[in-house]
């Protein structure tokens, strides 16, 4: 499959002001250098404990908040990646300029990052709060394609027909606000507004956090349809390691705004590789009270991303740590079928 969106060495710093200047004493390190291509047509999880940074970046890659510093492409031909590559490797150009320019997510801006919204759409961990208590469904769903310029009037409320069907709800559901709604109904109908400007790439947020396992099952299997008839590109954002093992076909470790283990979902469910994603995966519940698992003893507590520790940022809580952990930051290199692990004791 060809890459839909790629990444490269992206950044989100949140300035940390203290005084009654108001000064810039620091910055919060959220998404610090981060490389990921995902391709087209797949589901990606992005999995990793509260405050790792999975939605900082997620939301940095649909430029909600802009970048810090890197690169973000979208569906961009191949040959362009081609010469970005080389060009950057001599130095500083026009062209490389002109090429960034045309293709870089972070440089777009006013008429053009408009235009490039209808491709990517978010799904939020809450339809209660996502969605605008004060409008009818009718309004909620068809906002996008009146913002977009896509479509008004009957041919609007055409679309947003069509879209609420895909997604189990009907025609007598136009003239209700959100709060006439259970939570599995809202979020059904925050899918159907992600997807009425007929995206290619759509980020899911912790989609299923806020409702209850009967109405979970149902989202993820009306997540999966979807893929297929529309033929979506998903991450999937969740720190529940469960949801992401049934939906995505591969997946991403983060800790503190880094990736430290990427691979196929089968192989690093069955083998993780780094330190972390290790004690992660044996933090799974197995729902038989009879089998005890032993699970990886981690010390002390996350580091603040204000002053990430030097070198591998999970070596002092790490078991397997060595001396060269604390002094150089090991790189995400492929130890082979595309498992890619940033560890000094696995390379």
């Amino acid at each position: 499959m060809s890459v839909l969106i790629e990444t490269r060495k992206l950044k989100k710093y949140y300035p940390v002001f203290k005084g009654i200047l108001r000064r810039k004493v620091a910055e919060v390190k959220a998404v610090d250098g981060v490389n990921l291509k995902i391709l087209k047509g797949e589901c990606f999880g992005l999995v990793g404990e509260s405050g790792c940074g999975k939605t900082t970046f997620v939301k940095t890659i649909l430029r909600l908040v802009d970048s810090t510093a890197g690169n973000i492409y979208l569906n961009v031909p191949a040959d362009a990646i081609d010469e970005i590559d080389k060009l950057e490797k001599s130095g500083d150009s026009k062209r490389l300029r002109e090429l960034r320019k045309k293709y870089d997510l972070t440089k777009f801006g006013g008429s053009k990052l408009l235009l490039m919204r209808r491709k990517m759409q978010i799904v939020h961990q809450d339809p209660t709060t996502s969605l605008d208590p004060r409008m009818l469904v009718k309004d909620i769903v068809a906002e996008p394609l009146i913002v977009q310029g896509i479509a008004k009037g009957s041919t609007a409320r055409k679309r947003v027909l069509e879209i609420l069907h895909k997604v189990g709800l009907t025609e007598r559901h136009l003239y209700r606000y959100p709060h006439e709604f259970s939570v599995g109904q809202r979020q059904r109908i925050a899918v159907a507004r992600a997807l009425v400007t007929n995206p290619d790439f759509v980020v899911l947020d912790e989609p299923t956090s806020s409702v209850d396992v009967s109405v979970r099952a149902q989202l993820l299997n009306l997540f999966q349809d979807l893929q297929k008839d529309f033929n979506l590109t998903y991450i999937f954002v969740s720190h529940d390691l469960s949801i992401v093992e049934c939906i995505a076909q591969r997946v991403a470790v983060m800790y503190l705004g880094k990736i430290v283990e990427l691979a196929q979902t089968e192989e690093l469910y069955k083998n993780p590789l780094h330190p972390y994603a290790q004690a992660l995966f044996a933090s799974i519940p197995i729902p038989d009270p009879t089998v005890k698992k032993r699970r990886p003893m981690l010390s002390g507590e996350v580091p603040s991303p204000v002053n990430p520790p030097a070198g591998c940022r999970f070596h002092p809580r790490c078991p397997k740590a060595m001396e060269i952990c604390s002094r150089q930051e090991p790189e995400l290199k492929d130890i082979g079928n595309g498992h890619l692990v940033a560890c000094h004791t696995i390379h």
